[in-house]
């Protein structure tokens, strides 16, 4: 009886594992297939230019699916198109790390390549050429791309050489600016302690042109006072001699003296001459 009843466990079991070996075979091919239809919703929203359905769309694929290839792959490919470059450069990654064929890895690749072009990220960009050309090297388009990013590359690195040598020049002309600035503030130095050198000799000639300067002004002086003192006395000599000596006239007083005694004399002569004309008759005629 124990036997039978442990037959009967063993055997219901076995039949439960089956059905759940059955069930998680089915369960991947139902995930896959939800999925996809989640990847056919975004695609017909965007072929109605509503990214935001469509971005939704691609998550809840790949949420029922992380093993969807082309969840990721077109996701990417979505925020490419939308110029959202770290967004697509992260998708475009995760379907690198899935894919299984050379065919997949290289449209990968390819389009990761052109993610990285778009943020100029030029030796990255170079790189996922290189992976995309490993898997398939009859690609002329991957070439083509691969080629402009190496002459971004190379432009990208003289910039940098020009820069690196601009900088170089601006630190040495900087550098000889603050060598010239030096030498100028030790010979300003040098001036300065010659100046002081020479300060005592200057202050001595000062104060000695300072005294003769003072010499020659007392000098000045004493000309000018002994011309003047011979100025007054020359005119105290004229007025000595236009004034006349006591008891004696000046020339000034005997002019006129002169002259009053001339009209007195002249006064007389006139009056004899008037006596002498009423004694004489004057003769009257008369005219016809």
């Amino acid at each position: 009886m124990k036997q039978n009843r442990t037959r009967f466990f063993i055997f219901t079991c076995i039949l439960i594992g089956l059905g759940f070996t059955v069930n998680a075979q089915e369960n991947p091919k139902k995930l896959k297939r939800e999925s996809d239809d989640f990847i056919v919703e975004a695609q017909e929203a965007l072929s109605e230019n509503d990214f935001a359905s469509a971005e939704a769309s691609y998550r809840k694929a790949i949420s029922k699916d992380p093993s969807n290839l082309n969840a990721r792959y077109n996701m990417g490919n979505l925020y490419y198109g939308k110029e959202k470059s770290v967004n697509a450069e992260q998708r475009l990654k995760e379907a690198a790390e899935i894919a299984a064929t050379k065919e997949e890895k290289h449209r990968i690749y390819h389009n990761l390549g052109n993610s990285y072009m778009q943020q100029e990220k030029y030796q990255e960009a170079v790189d996922a050429y290189k992976d995309a050309l490993r898997n398939d090297p009859t690609d002329d388009e991957t070439r083509y791309n691969l080629a402009l990013a190496k002459r971004k590359l190379e432009k990208e690195g003289q910039g940098q050489d020009q820069n690196q040598d601009q900088n170089s020049q601006d630190q040495n002309k900087e550098d000889q600016n603050q060598d010239q600035q030096q030498k100028d503030q030790q010979q300003d130095g040098g001036g300065d302690d010659q100046n002081q050198d020479q300060k005592p000799n200057d202050e001595g000639e000062n104060e000695k042109d300072k005294k003769e300067g003072d010499q020659n002004e007392d000098k000045e002086k004493d000309k000018g006072d002994e011309q003047q003192k011979d100025q007054d006395e020359g005119d105290k000599e004229k007025q000595q001699q236009q004034r006349p000596a006591q008891g004696q006239l000046s020339p000034q007083q005997i002019k006129s003296l002169l002259e009053a005694m001339n009209n007195e004399e002249k006064k007389v002569q006139d009056k004899i001459n008037a006596e002498k004309a009423k004694g004489v008759k004057v003769k009257s005629e008369k005219d016809w």
